[in-house]
């Protein structure tokens, strides 16, 4: 996977591939021959000298800026310590007191990186269609939105072998367990969200993300704890002949510190990678630990966290922090050949119709994921900054 390390910002010879507009023609360019003119230069306090170019095609102006992940920023510099204390489980409100900024500033920020992060991992599923070589587990990290009556799941398809995160799909659901009197009450006069096929749709969307990867005539095997929706989605599957799905069910636990069964046993190797991976994600999440006040308030918000810890699992911490293996995932399947760092990953700016991504994670870059609880639902449409 071809993904230079250098920031933009610090290229002085830079020359634009492809026009930065997305009404423009050249912009999904993606051979070389760009045709565009020099058009000057502007300068601020933080950059000295950012060129300015013209497209031959459209005739819109443009400049090395408009490349870089800190477009339109007028803090720059907070990008990297943001990226690192979210994925690190500080709060919003806590970096802004570190970073001496306002709460909302942060949101903002989490929300660009967070999308960011999604194309990144589009981008990465490209460069892997076809090369899918190993087992996969999958299962829902369960979560919620607002509050507990709007609970979700999100499904994790992670590498048994890499343990690579392939991707993730949001899954609402009804609130289960016993409830009390009041508490059914207020469930009730909450208002209707789309489920948008709950478990089965979401796992069925899974299992359409897998597809595209597996080389021509080899099997997809997925294990996972034998949901029914899990099943019904693999039967009704239109290639459901390429998939060989591999059940264990969560067995019953005995007393703490009794011994697991054999079946608990296989159960726990089978899924380890993906049970690996919600541990993690509620101890680095600041928004997923039991009983958080962090909690978060959008589906859209926790997903873009969600796909910003996906990309530091894949590209920037090593599979194992306790053995002397700092091999990323993301080496593991030869998509870097070193352990990224935070400026690296932040080094190019990303734009949505360049890459090709699920209908799922579209919607949630451009958060269409609406939140009934609340009274405003913002989009993301921003006319310069798709």
């Amino acid at each position: 996977m071809h993904w230079p390390k250098t920031p933009i910002e610090r290229l002085q010879a830079f020359r634009p591939q492809f026009c930065p507009w997305p009404q423009c023609s050249q912009h999904r360019r993606s051979d070389p021959g760009y045709r565009f003119d020099r058009h000057g230069f502007y300068s601020t306090a933080r950059r000295p000298r950012v060129p300015r170019f013209r497209c031959r095609s459209c005739h819109r102006a443009f400049s090395r800026q408009s490349f870089a992940t800190s477009y339109y920023l007028k803090r720059p510099e907070l990008l990297v310590p943001v990226a690192a204390g979210l994925v690190a489980g500080s709060a919003h409100r806590q970096l802004a007191r570190s970073l001496g900024c306002a709460p909302s500033t942060i949101t903002r920020l989490s929300a660009r990186l967070g999308r960011h992060a999604l194309l990144l991992q589009a981008l990465a599923l490209e460069e892997l269609a076809g090369r899918l070589s190993e087992d996969i587990a999958a299962d829902h990290f369960e979560t919620f939105e607002f509050t507990q009556d709007t609970p979700f799941g999100v499904l994790t398809l992670v590498g048994r072998d890499s343990w690579f995160v392939f991707g993730l799909d949001p899954a609402p659901h009804a609130r289960s367990g016993q409830r009390s009197v009041p508490q059914e009450a207020r469930r009730r006069a909450r208002p209707v969200r789309s489920g948008r096929g709950g478990y089965f749709g979401s796992f069925r969307r899974g299992l359409d993300l897998l597809v595209p990867l597996a080389p021509e005539g080899r099997p997809v095997r997925v294990a996972c704890d034998g949901k029914p929706e899990y099943l019904e989605a693999v039967r009704r599957h239109r290639a459901r002949r390429r998939f060989a799905l591999e059940v264990h069910p969560n067995p019953v636990r005995g007393p703490k510190g009794s011994p697991r069964s054999p079946a608990a046993l296989a159960r726990d190797r089978a899924l380890h990678t993906v049970d690996q991976l919600h541990g993690l994600l509620r101890h680095s999440q600041a928004d997923h630990k039991r009983e958080t006040i962090a909690f978060g308030r959008r589906l859209n918000a926790i997903m873009e966290r969600l796909f910003l810890a996906t990309v530091w699992r894949n590209f920037v911490k090593g599979r194992s922090e306790r053995r002397p293996d700092p091999a990323t995932p993301a080496m593991r399947l030869e998509l870097s050949h070193e352990p990224w760092t935070w400026r690296g990953v932040l080094s190019r700016r990303l734009f949505p119709r360049r890459v090709r991504m699920p209908r799922v994670w579209r919607e949630i870059y451009q958060r269409d994921w609406s939140t009934p609880l609340l009274e405003t639902n913002t989009r993301h449409r921003r006319r310069h900054a798709a």
